[in-house]
């Protein structure tokens, strides 16, 4: 559980409880740490997902046995607190992946005290690659892209793992990426056969760039793709949307929502830019296949992309470095980004499980009802009660809240249905809140 005091939280309290545990978490993120895993990943030469698995100093192979080795040795330093695992299939028959090979992603689950069943997971890419996507000798660095969100993703384990949540966190080092997002795809199957209660995904794929190919250098930004309308949204869910919207709260994009929020409140100098997009315009991210199970998902990632240090071979042409190398990566921003995902991961672990079969009604009356289902007092025994947040149709952020109590149902009188957005966050005792739920299947954070 958290340290420190629990809080007597009063209906109609509407402040967010500050957290201190987050700060420090923030705080203690460290650059230096960072980049010495980038760098260590670079070394393997190339991470190219058909490149050599035996040796021990190149390949994917020797990249992936390296990360297992970390995610255990930050396991050891808290008491063996993660499970360490391969998470692994063979793919062929693919375009990118003709003949059989076996994809194989490193797996660190930290469980929860109260819930081991909820989970929260980031996740970054081990794999790296160069101008043709089927080269798997030349030499690719992948230094941003993506040995800095794996990077990132080993640095919050190591932070992380000094504290007790009620809610599990997976962190994440996929594989397959750059041939099709197969260790995602594998994991999130992986995940559905087994019943997690996946409450969010946050898929960093590049953390570490901040001079644009536009000319733009900045360290002050980042983005945040979440997509909207369910990937798995039946045509009866669809047709009651069009009556009652949800067409931007979707669960990725309360999710997306929540993270902007954590990193106005923890991460100094730092603004979020939450884009209304699966990804990157006509483009993917290994946050993909779980969208496509219906588990909220989003990618967390720069703002100002260099295409020459993307998927470009090592070359220098017309005066122009190309390649993905060590001295394209801002360490400190990488950290800054890293620090915003522990957070969030932190945050909603802490936090009791999203509100479930969250509905509303109010049509043609003078105020509007929203209700829920209680939620499991064993599971969530930090749980002090609901808040309900709403605001105006054409407003990116919640804007309204009012805390009810540990109640099922609230009326909010003289406030019209037709004139918000409404939703229901779940609270701690500390102050620890769930993302919003938006009423109906639109907004529903899965079981």
């Amino acid at each position: 559980m958290a340290a420190g005091v629990s809080l007597t939280l009063q209906a109609d309290q509407l402040d967010y409880v500050d957290q201190p545990q987050l700060h420090d978490i923030a705080a203690d993120i460290s650059a230096a740490r960072i980049e010495q895993d980038i760098t260590r990943l670079v070394s393997f030469g190339t991470r190219h997902t058909l490149s050599e698995t035996e040796s021990d100093t190149r390949g994917i192979g020797a990249a992936r046995r390296w990360v297992k080795a970390e995610f255990e040795r930050i396991s050891a330093a808290c008491g063996n607190c993660l499970e360490v695992y391969y998470s692994s299939a063979t793919i062929d028959n693919e375009s990118r992946i003709p003949e059989p090979v076996e994809v194989v992603s490193v797996i660190a689950i930290q469980r929860g005290i109260s819930d081991p069943d909820r989970y929260v997971l980031m996740s970054g890419d081990i794999d790296s690659r160069v101008s043709d996507v089927m080269n798997a000798t030349a030499d690719s660095p992948g230094a941003n892209d993506n040995a800095s969100g794996v990077a990132g993703t080993l640095e919050a384990a190591r932070v992380l793992s000094q504290y007790r949540f009620n809610g599990s966190i997976v962190y994440a080092a996929l594989s397959g990426e750059e041939q099709g997002l197969f260790g995602g795809k594998i994991l999130a199957e992986q995940a559905q056969k087994e019943g997690w209660r996946l409450k969010a995904v946050l898929n960093n794929d590049m953390i570490g760039n901040i001079e644009g190919v536009n000319g733009v250098i900045n360290n002050t930004t980042a983005r945040i793709f979440a997509e909207g309308t369910r990937q798995t949204e039946t045509e009866r869910e669809g047709r009651i949307r069009r009556f009652t919207g949800g067409e931007v709260d979707s669960p990725s994009r309360n999710l997306a929502r929540y993270i902007d929020l954590m990193a106005d409140r923890y991460i100094e100098n730092l603004d979020t830019m939450v884009i209304y997009r699966l990804d990157r315009f006509g483009r993917g991210g290994h946050h993909r296949p779980f969208n496509d199970l219906g588990y909220p998902g989003v990618r967390i990632m720069e703002t100002n992309e260099n295409y020459t240090r993307q998927h470009q071979d090592l070359r220098t042409e017309n005066g122009i470095e190309y390649g993905d190398t060590l001295d394209g990566v801002n360490f400190d921003y990488a950290a800054k980004l890293t620090a915003l995902n522990a957070v969030s991961l932190a945050g909603m672990a802490w936090a009791p499980s999203p509100p479930q079969e969250v509905s509303i009604k109010g049509a043609v009356q003078p105020s509007t009802t929203l209700s829920w289902a209680p939620l499991e007092k064993s599971q969530n025994p930090q749980l002090a009660g609901y808040k309900i947040y709403w605001r105006y149709t054409d407003a990116p952020q919640w804007q309204f809240s009012r805390f009810v109590g540990d109640v099922n149902e609230f009326t909010l009188k003289n406030i019209v249905i037709d004139n918000y957005f409404f939703g229901v966050a779940s609270v701690s005792k500390e102050g620890f809140e769930s993302p919003v739920v938006f009423p109906g299947a639109a907004g529903a954070f899965g079981e």
